[in-house]
């Protein structure tokens, strides 16, 4: 296969991971789970660890790799590795943002709705300009891909830390 073709080839499989997720309704995170259970200490790390995250955008330990700032694509993406209990800040995204949970167990919430829960295997729509945050459960650490779209709208807003009481809700 020449370089060309392989990029085509890559660019083909992504664009179809997204159209796939694209299809998915915001909010139905369970709906979307395809993989069992397992034990939640154990994670299956398939990215390096990556940069500590800042303290001002996340409580707890959160760990960033990231893939590329991509113009061509218009899309950011990476992987975050959140340890037991840590969580991000309420924040948006101006053109949305997409999850893939790719181990542990953890939560995602937007602004006046319940907490869900979300684990291994479930995909994650969260709106443009919606306030949400999301993270590890107290008792598990999660792992997750983000794909930010429409990176010409901005990548992301960070507003304050979820308090220990909406974590617990």
């Amino acid at each position: 296969m020449k370089k060309g073709e392989l990029k085509i080839s890559s660019f083909v499989s992504v664009l179809s991971v997204v159209i796939a997720l694209l299809s998915c309704q915001p909010g139905d995170v369970q709906k979307y789970s395809r993989v069992p259970e397992q034990d939640p200490d154990v994670l299956s790390f398939i990215f390096p660890l990556g940069q500590r995250g800042s303290t001002e955008l996340f409580t707890g330990e959160a760990f960033h790799f990231g893939f590329s700032l991509d113009s061509i694509y218009n899309t950011v993406s990476g992987n975050v590795y959140f340890k037991a209990g840590a969580r991000t800040n309420w924040h948006t995204h101006p053109g949305g943002q997409i999850l893939i949970i790719t181990d542990g167990v953890g939560y995602h919430q937007i602004e006046g709705e319940p907490k869900q829960r979300i684990k291994k295997g479930d995909v994650v729509q969260c709106p443009p300009n919606v306030l949400h945050w999301h993270g590890a459960s107290a008792d598990a650490g999660l792992q997750q891909i983000y794909i930010v779209p429409n990176i010409d709208r901005g990548i992301v807003d960070w507003q304050a830390a979820v308090t220990d009481q909406e974590y617990e809700n």
